[in-house]
């Protein structure tokens, strides 16, 4: 029986009922008009009949058609079919860049007749009790649901694919007729046949998605628009397999729409790009939101020549210039993703070109890597995914340790990406290939993004973006953080959480790995310097997951909420992603900090080498799929059998780690150990040293200080960090310390991290001389500075509330919307 989903208002619906149709390939035809903040355009879906029909329908019980009639409910006064003038036939002989040309001069009419605006319907969630409607003689017709926010549907067709010239060898099997009912099928079964292509047969497979994409429209669908979803249907289909396979859907943005951002870069120049918005996707084009709708997809982008189009895409695009100021760019992918990580970001950007000197450290990597691959003997195993093609199936990918990448900036940051990002980028790359094998995409652009990122990174399909506050300080910050990414490439793209509330899949193993690819990347380094750093690194990160704890709603700190239902969807394969629309929850470190620890203590109890050749093998078996918490974890206890007598087992990791609030207590025990470290010792001693010149220079006031001043040791990044928070826990530093402090470490060109806690301290001991570092910070660090507004708020001095209120007034306008919402909330 179908479960009624009822969100809470900070739940994110996904409404696509892909148990009944599901999206295998995009094609979007986009133009991207910066004065209007709009991007508009056509995309063509192309589906398969979805697992749950095919599975009803196979019983041969005729049960199908009274199982719509149930579960479909929609008034028929709420469908619309809004004709749309000067919208001509798209010709099949268009060429490649020009079909998107039969959606311009129309007008849209649909928030002036209160049809399609989002305003206007209901929120919540629809059910598949609401996936057909409309009598037809007694029977229901059957209702597409695509997931849909902020935009504006213009228009919706059935594609004539039947029409494409060439196409007939997808018909062979088909005998056609005069009969329309004959032709639908025939329409259908070419797109069966298309998407169902062999693996190898990709490129033709890219070319008939293009021609058909291009092909006529044959009859106009009706469609009304939700809140949060685009519903279609065609009068009198009532089933998913007799329901057009290819449709067209011609639609415009809103400047305001989530999805997208629009702003300057750090150059003053206008940008516009996917921020990683909590609802993904869904305000920048129509698709299937839930991650088992895994799809390919190809898209062309118009602009304004001046602008470069960076995407998803497995291709570094060259620009075709179409007319005078206008070039047209070209991305495709054929690894099967969910639409929510499809990515793009358009703007003056500058590509940092590569120095002699950068070439020879690729060199040198390539040739220090190990010659033997014995860690890689599941190679030869046949792939447990769709079929795709595949790079763990390629003999030449499989030995390629740093694949093709490129670095993009705007104009003013070109030369501090060349300090060390452009150095770090090939050893990082090289890290992560001696540890976890072969590259799952061939090639990755880094693009640094505007200064209102709400984040210090995003990796997507073949690009990553970097917020500019890794840039300055060193190369600790940009290195760590740069492995953090490069490690999604395995965890979180190619292999994604069936279930996106089980995070810690994605966000855990990256910053576990992100400290086994920065040791490996720092070849300089012995053994002990590696395990002295990663003890300080996990007690700078217990830290702070016991300061979480103390300070966010329980019921957010468990890395499973969903419990035993997770990976559950209702029949019709909508649900929820439970609190994925609560602004404070994407500031949140828990799913990185407590799926780390329990990576990190699965470590610790099998032995760190076998670990990983667990994790290789874990790739190996699960990349291009979908995975629950028990896949890795039963797999990993397959192989060490004996771990199962001492009582670690899948049941008691969900109790302890996964399923339960607060701080693991398998944690709690090991908490005190990390403060034997070296590095960590060493911090203690000159903490030590610190408070005691503050109680000497209070004891003598005004007095001139003796000669015999403490001498302060050099700190690594990670120290500082651990230093400035110790001394946070002190009550009062004078202000002769602080500025002691800043001058001793050059604070002010150190790192975002130690940035950080030193404005922290500003803020504590009402610092005057360092408000203007503060300033800095909140102004160009925005993705690390949002909790800064409430400790200016919460002191109560009229001078730091005027510098919280001064800074805010000056970014909210293109600050991001979830961070302009906890801000506010802190300030007014």
């Amino acid at each position: 029986m179908e479960t009624q989903l009822d969100p809470m208002k900070d739940d994110l619906p996904l409404m696509a009922n892909t148990s009944y149709l599901l999206v295998k390939h995009y094609v979007l035809d986009l133009d991207v008009d910066f004065k209007s903040k709009v991007i508009e355009g056509i995309i063509v879906l192309f589906f398969e009949t979805g697992s749950q029909y095919r599975k009803t329908s196979s019983t041969g019980k005729g049960g199908c058609q009274s199982q719509f009639d149930e579960t479909c409910k929609m008034r028929a006064s709420e469908l619309c079919h809004t004709p749309v003038t000067n919208v001509s036939a798209c010709s099949s002989k268009m060429e490649h860049n020009d079909f998107a040309v039969c959606g311009k001069g129309e007008e849209d009419t649909s928030d002036k007749k209160g049809n399609h605006s989002n305003e206007e319907q209901a929120s919540g969630i629809s059910s598949s009790k609401d996936c057909c409607d409309i009598e037809n003689h007694g029977k229901k017709d059957f209702l597409l649901v695509l997931d849909c926010c902020d935009l504006s549907v213009l228009k919706v067709e059935e594609v004539d694919v039947a029409a494409v010239s060439g196409i007939e060898k997808f018909t062979r099997s088909a005998e056609l007729t005069n009969v329309s009912k004959e032709l639908e099928n025939l329409r259908n079964q070419i797109v069966h046949e298309l998407v169902t292509l062999p693996a190898d047969c990709w490129k033709e497979q890219l070319y008939y998605f293009t021609r058909c994409s291009q092909a006529p429209g044959c009859g106009e669908l009706l469609f009304t628009t939700g809140t949060w979803s685009l519903e279609i249907r065609k009068s009198g289909i009532q089933t998913p397999t007799d329901f057009p396979h290819a449709i067209r859907i011609w639609y415009k943005t809103k400047p305001e729409g989530r999805s997208v951002t629009w702003t300057t870069d750090q150059s003053g120049r206008p940008c516009v790009y996917t921020m990683g918005s909590p609802i993904n996707n869904r305000a920048l084009f129509p698709c299937q939101e839930p991650p088992v709708a895994l799809s390919t997809w190809q898209a062309s982008v118009r602009t304004a020549a001046g602008f470069v189009v960076l995407m998803s895409g497995e291709n570094s695009a060259e620009p075709v210039q179409l007319r005078e100021g206008i070039l047209s760019w070209y991305y495709y992918v054929t690894m099967p993703m969910p639409a929510s990580t499809f990515t793009i970001a358009v703007g003056c950007w500058q590509e940092v070109k590569q120095q002699s000197f950068t070439a020879a450290i690729q060199t040198n990597i390539e040739f220090s890597l190990p010659s033997s691959q014995a860690d890689f003997r599941w190679h030869e195993e046949i792939c447990g995914h769709v079929e795709y093609p595949c790079r763990f199936q390629n003999s030449v990918a499989r030995l390629q340790a740093v694949i093709p990448y490129r670095v993009f900036a705007p104009c003013c940051l070109m030369e501090r990406c060349g300090e060390h990002l452009l150095q770090l980028i090939p050893q990082c790359l090289s890290a992560a290939y001696i540890t976890l094998g072969t590259h799952p995409f061939s090639r990755l652009d880094v693009l640094i993004v505007p200064s209102n990122f709400s984040s210090l990174g995003m990796a997507s399909p073949h690009i990553i973006f970097l917020s500019q506050s890794v840039l300055p300080g060193g190369s600790h910050l940009c290195g760590t953080r740069l492995c953090h990414e490069i490690a999604h490439a395995w965890f979180g793209l190619a292999i994604g959480a069936r279930d996106w509330t089980e995070e810690w899949l994605s966000e855990g193993f990256a910053t576990f790995l992100e400290d086994i690819f920065w040791a490996r990347a720092q070849q300089q380094l012995s053994h002990d310097e590696v395990k002295g750093q990663q003890e300080l690194k996990a007690l700078l990160r217990w830290r702070r997951l016991r300061d979480e704890v103390q300070n966010s709603e329980e019921e957010l700190q468990v890395l499973r909420p969903k419990k035993e239902s997770t990976g559950e969807f209702s029949e019709s394969g909508a649900s929820i992603v439970k609190h994925g629309l609560k602004a404070e929850k994407i500031f949140m470190q828990v799913h990185y900090l407590k799926g780390y620890f329990l990576l990190r203590s699965l470590a610790r109890t099998i032995g760190e080498a076998s670990y990983l050749a667990s994790l290789r093998k874990f790739v190996h078996k699960f990349h291009g799929q979908l995975v629950l918490s028990q896949d890795f974890l039963s797999m990993l206890l397959e192989d060490i059998p004996e771990q199962k007598e001492s009582g670690l087992t899948v049941e008691s990791i969900f109790q302890n780690w996964l399923d339960t609030s607060g701080i693991p207590k398998p944690l709690l025990e090991e908490g005190e150990t990390w403060k034997e470290c070296q590095l960590v010792q060493q911090v203690s001693g000159e903490v030590t040293k610190w408070i005691q010149t503050n109680q000497k220079i209070r004891k003598s006031g005004k007095k001139k200080r003796k000669q015999n001043e403490a001498v302060f040791q050099k700190l690594l990044p990670d120290q500082l960090v651990l230093l400035l928070e110790s001394l946070l826990e002190e009550k009062t530093l004078c202000p002769r310390i602080l500025q002691c402090l800043e001058k001793t470490y050059q604070l002010r060109e150190q790192d975002a991290e130690v940035r950080h806690r030193w404005c922290e301290l500003v803020v504590k001991h009402k610092y005057v001389p360092g408000y203007g570092d503060i300033e800095k910070f909140l102004r160009e660090d925005q993705a690390m500075g949002v909790y800064l507004y409430g400790e200016l708020m919460v002191n109560e001095d009229v001078k730091q509330q005027e510098l919280a209120h001064k800074c805010f007034s000056a970014v909210r306008e293109h600050m991001d919307a979830s961070s302009a919402k906890v801000v506010a909330e802190m300030l007014f």
